[in-house]
């Protein structure tokens, strides 16, 4: 018998496939930014409120993860001081230049937006703000969610309207993708996994792009790893006058 568990797992499987044949072109590019990005000394940003800011914490100090990537973690849009309280301030016009004016975004640098409905107001001009300062903007968004829902940003726009670069990440309206049965009720979001599977994925093939071209980019191994502390520590010490959080 086919359960949720093996529907689900063809659904994500399914998403990761048809996202790769459909979006190659946009990947490729994204992930040529990135490589110059690191090549001139910028940054990888990334931010997300809600749920979306997991897309930042994956590839910030992280086993696997190069060490030029900036995560913007605004504690207000998370979770965990008040999750009602994240959706408001997410849909707050005027909030995300307070929070990324404390980031030195410029030229060099790519900064992800990640949203699934692109819709509320912290995405939407997070993006404006980088791109007024000069950076490359890559939109991680569900076009098909995105299509079914109006803006509620006052200039209208949505997301992917305002990046220079769009990824769909596939998901369906809603984000939930599996129906429960005798019921109206659906769940299994798809945004996660498939968000974290673009930026870890472009991330890889950016820093192999500039390894064919020996330029070393420093990758942090696991910290549980054995014999890594030292080279753990040089990273570190590396990259914490120009990374926050470390």
């Amino acid at each position: 018998m086919t359960t949720l568990i093996d529907e689900y797992c063809d659904n994500i499987t399914g998403i990761l496939k048809r996202l790769v044949a459909t979006q190659r072109n946009v990947l490729a590019t994204a992930q040529d930014w990135i490589a110059d990005a690191l090549a001139q000394g910028g940054l990888v940003y990334v931010t997300g409120s809600g749920h979306s800011h997991m897309i930042a914490e994956e590839v910030f100090y992280r086993a696997g993860g190069a060490a030029a990537v900036q995560a913007i973690l605004d504690p207000a849009l998370m979770l965990h001081q008040g999750a009602q309280r994240s959706t408001v301030l997410e849909r707050l016009e005027g909030y995300a230049e307070i929070v990324l004016e404390d980031y030195p975004i410029g030229p060099k640098d790519v900064l992800f937006v990640a949203s699934n409905s692109g819709r509320n107001a912290f995405p939407i001009e997070a993006a404006l703000f980088a791109r007024d300062r000069g950076a490359k903007v890559i939109a991680i968004t569900s076009t098909d969610h995105a299509s079914r829902v109006t803006s509620r940003h006052q200039s209208g726009k949505m997301l992917a309207d305002v990046a220079d670069l769009v990824i769909d990440n596939q998901a369906p309206y809603g984000d939930a993708c599996l129906a429960i049965p005798d019921s109206d009720k659906r769940m299994g979001s798809t945004s996660t996994i498939s968000g974290a599977f673009i930026v870890n994925a472009l991330m890889a093939e950016a820093v192999a792009t500039l390894s064919r071209r020996g330029i070393p980019v420093d990758v942090y191994r696991s910290a549980n790893s054995a014999g890594e502390a030292k080279e753990m520590s040089d990273i570190i010490a590396r990259w914490r006058p120009r990374i926050r959080g470390l």
